[in-house]
């Protein structure tokens, strides 16, 4: 059975090889042995269909073949570019909505699987908490991917992240409309600032940015390993 420490390194190495890539399964093995990740074809498969069913890889048949990709970010179709009339024109642009509410925690999710196990839980309670400006609730750590088990494992020892007091929770449940906050539903803040967690959400924002914005034509087609100072 693959240790955890390995799935988490299988896990960050396949979303990066497919970082504005699709390859198929040959093409992840032949990828994976490159930088010395040897795994059986039958346990690749495996785990990228999981990841499939997760939805965060995209699949497509391409017979004889599977192809993997990361999901695309959502286009304006061409019909609802054709729809501004003359008189909105000039107007200041507007972000699109996104098309279904948990499709920010999709993105999100995407992003935190790239960091280490151990950070994951306080990262996803920072990067949540800073984004709508509330404690994190147990609903929306499940949908960054965060399982009941690794949550009990996580806070039964002394943590930097705490649960958020009952009686700060009111409001937050009946401002939140978009998803369903279970009325009993705990939640979680950070208890303390730790320089590691900061740094790992920053990058999980520069990874949402990316995922919404067109960077093409600014993004240095060459990654960059070290920045200068």
């Amino acid at each position: 059975m693959m240790s955890v420490q390995m799935e988490e390194k299988l896990n960050f190495k396949l979303l990066e090889l497919l970082e504005g890539k699709q390859l198929s399964i040959s093409g992840l093995s032949r990828e994976l042995k490159a930088i010395g990740i040897d795994e059986h074809r039958l346990v690749l498969t495996g785990y990228l269909r999981a990841l499939r069913d997760l939805e965060i890889l995209e699949e497509t048949e391409v017979p004889p073949s599977k192809i993997y990709a990361l999901p695309e970010k959502g286009k304006e179709s061409s019909s609802e570019k054709g729809k501004e009339s003359s008189s909105e024109k000039g107007k200041e642009s507007r972000s699109p909505e996104l098309s279904d509410p948990e499709e920010i925690y999709f993105i999100l999710r995407s992003q935190l699987l790239k960091i280490d196990l151990d950070f994951r839980i306080p990262v996803g309670v920072y990067v949540v908490s800073k984004l709508f400006e509330r404690p994190c609730f147990r609903r929306e750590l499940k949908l960054l991917g965060i399982t009941q088990k690794h949550l009990d494992q996580y806070l039964e020892k002394p943590a930097i992240v705490c649960e958020a007091q009952d009686a700060h929770l009111k409001k937050a449940r009946a401002d939140i409309t978009k998803i369903e906050i279970p009325h009993d539903d705990p939640a979680y803040e950070i208890r303390a600032n730790n320089e590691e967690v900061v740094r790992l959400a920053n990058e999980v924002f520069a990874g949402l940015i990316k995922r919404r914005i067109d960077l093409d034509g600014l993004v240095a087609k060459s990654k960059q390993t070290t920045l200068l100072p």
